[in-house]
């Protein structure tokens, strides 16, 4: 069974040798691809954005539209990353080198 969004696919396969640089760049102009990006690197730089220690406790895991989603481990962890929102934004958007976060919601995690 072909993987969720490969379906969908409108271009054909060819044998013809391609550069590498062109097919990582077709991916990127993808949105699939190149919205994973930012939490990637909000992922990378996570502890310097909120501290070491709420780090430890929150993680960013989706930037969709203008909102960033912090799960949080467990409640109060979440009710002080609440409290931080708005640092969180700004400090968020200054390690992305632009305004792409208007909000940050935050959620916790299902214990597993």
């Amino acid at each position: 069974m072909p993987t969720k969004g490969w379906r969908s696919r409108r271009d054909t396969r060819t044998s013809d040798v391609v550069q590498l640089g062109d097919i990582v760049d077709g991916l990127m102009r993808e949105e699939v691809f190149s919205r994973g990006i930012p939490v990637a690197e909000l992922s990378r730089r996570w502890p310097a954005i909120v501290g070491a220690r709420l780090a430890a406790e929150t993680a960013p895991s989706s930037l969709e539209g203008c909102m960033l989603t912090v799960s949080a481990t467990n409640g109060p962890w979440g009710a002080q990353a609440r409290f931080l929102h708005e640092q969180i934004r700004l400090k968020a958007n200054q390690a992305l080198g632009s305004e792409i976060i208007a909000t940050v919601r935050i959620v916790v995690r299902n214990p597993r």
